[in-house]
């Protein structure tokens, strides 16, 4: 770890916080994530061997803690590490308002991963509802959403459950609903987003996502 040699609060703290992937292992286990895998299926990209090493670097300056149960291991934010939610929540919102979004922030398997955590659970069916996305900027790979409670999951290879709808879409169109920068009858209207199942669930399905906590304040 490289050092600032500043006794500045901001020098030290980005010490710590500024290194490549730290951010987003952090907002990830923000976002609920326990496992390596978990953490790992948000950050796509990321080496394992550079996943282990910035855990560990975490752990040891005690912003998450990690705990082994059997051959099971889990990853928990400390109080420390959940302070850290109101710097992300600030970076959010000054990037959602400043920065641009550019077509190389439009990775697919991100986009569908940030689509889950958008997931209503409130609002889902009851047990558990299979919808396959077909991503255009994606062709040659499929996502299956299993949407159940009390965790929805992304996979990427057939789950065993029957699919219940068929989201045809494309990354940018995502972005711009979680965005609010589009509407469902907009994005249906103008064929950004195409659903193929019972008419009740291509109802509904507008209802299981929410939008981006960043939305009102992109520009």
């Amino acid at each position: 770890m490289r050092a600032y040699g500043q006794f500045c609060p901001i020098a030290r703290s980005s010490e710590l916080l500024a290194e490549r992937w730290t951010p987003i292992i952090v907002r990830n286990l923000l976002n609920g994530c326990r496992t390596f895998n978990e953490i790992r299926q948000g950050a796509p990209g990321i080496s394992t061997a550079l996943l282990t090493q910035r855990l560990d670097l975490l752990e040891r300056h005690g912003v998450l803690r990690r705990t082994v149960e059997g051959r099971g291991v889990t990853y928990e934010l400390t109080e420390m590490g959940q302070a850290l939610r109101a710097v992300l929540d600030a970076m959010g919102q000054w990037g959602a308002h400043w920065l641009e979004i550019e077509p190389h922030h439009l990775d697919p398997a991100y986009v569908l991963w940030a689509t889950m955590k958008l997931v209503d659970l409130d609002r889902i069916p009851e047990g558990t509802t299979t919808v396959r996305f077909d991503l255009r900027d994606r062709p040659a790979d499929t996502h299956w959403m299993i949407l159940r409670r009390p965790q929805p999951e992304l996979c990427t290879r057939p789950s065993g459950y029957d699919e219940d709808l068929v989201c045809r879409s494309d990354s940018a169109a995502l972005v711009d609903l979680h965005l609010k920068r589009l509407s469902y009858p907009a994005a249906i209207r103008t064929g950004r987003v195409e659903l193929i199942g019972p008419p009740g669930l291509t109802r509904q399905f507008r209802t299981w996502f929410r939008t981006s906590p960043f939305a009102d304040f992109a520009r």
